[in-house]
């Protein structure tokens, strides 16, 4: 960059509102003005170059990038221009669309700490969206030893923000997965003791959008959205015993990726867990 430095060759600055009249000038001040100083006060004289330091770069890690939920939170970080990685056991995309291309893949495992080190190397913030079905012990290694692993590695690498998409509670579901709920409360804990200022838990309901399975596309949006619409006014009936839980409104993975990308990036977001309202609340603000 440079900066332009002018020299006055006046030694004082005047400022007059001349006439003519009769061929005499009239002046703001006493001062006459000189006619052999040429009109040339705005010339530049030389220039400076100031050396600036580019502004700092984020790069974000999504773990669960092929995934429904992380494949948008890429997506979507990659059209604001963020440089985006993501960890798979085969070191690329399950993902046939051109945007899946401008990533950085790397090849790793999850459980096993020792991928963690090259694929954490400059990444400033993590959104995990890790998770899965199966058997108790199943569930509680997806949801709750994968996401501890990723937070202590994250921890000791000096990551300053970890965005955890977790989920809400759904009553007599969190008995009947129970795995899949203490897996999830087990990785919160552990995120809110490594990150009390940078960690963030995004608690959502059911997720809709048009999820890919196979070849098939799903548009869960026909059943989400108008669900969405009515139980989002209706907060109250969420907090009745046992059944409250089925109210908790639906919400668009847009707005899921919107919110979690904001939370790694933006310094000023409060640490905590945000519930569904709170999802919904930031989604529309902008």
């Amino acid at each position: 960059m440079s900066r332009l430095i002018h020299r006055s060759k006046l030694s004082s600055i005047v400022s007059s509102i001349a006439a003519s009249r009769k061929g005499r000038f009239l002046s703001t001040v006493d001062k006459p003005f000189d006619k052999s100083i040429p009109p040339d006060t705005d010339k530049v004289d030389e220039a400076e170059t100031v050396h600036v330091p580019p502004p700092p770069t984020e790069k974000l890690l999504v773990l669960g990038g092929n995934g429904f939920v992380g494949s948008h939170i890429c997506k979507e970080a990659l059209g604001r221009g963020l440089t985006v990685s993501s960890l798979s056991r085969s070191g690329g995309s399950s993902i046939a669309e051109p945007w899946a291309n401008s990533m950085i893949w790397h090849q790793g495992n999850i459980f096993s700490m020792d991928s963690w080190k090259d694929v954490l190397n400059g990444v400033t913030s993590i959104i995990s969206c890790i998770g899965g079905f199966g058997s108790n012990a199943e569930m509680y290694k997806t949801n709750g030893t994968a996401n501890i692993n990723a937070i202590r590695a994250a921890s000791e690498e000096g990551v300053k923000r970890f965005v955890y998409i977790s989920a809400a509670d759904f009553g007599l579901a969190n008995y009947v997965l129970q795995g899949y709920y203490e897996g999830k409360r087990a990785a919160e804990t552990e995120l809110q003791v490594r990150y009390p200022y940078g960690g963030v838990i995004l608690r959502p309901g059911f997720i809709y959008g048009t999820r890919r399975v196979g070849s098939m596309r799903l548009p869960l949006g026909v059943i989400g959205s108008p669900l969405e619409m009515v139980l989002q006014h209706a907060k109250p009936l969420s907090q009745v015993p046992l059944v409250g839980p089925l109210f908790t409104p639906p919400v668009n993975v847009t707005a899921v990726a919107k919110v979690a990308l904001r939370a790694a990036t933006d310094p000023v977001f409060p640490p905590g867990v945000v519930d569904v309202y709170g999802i919904l609340r930031y989604s529309q603000q902008r």
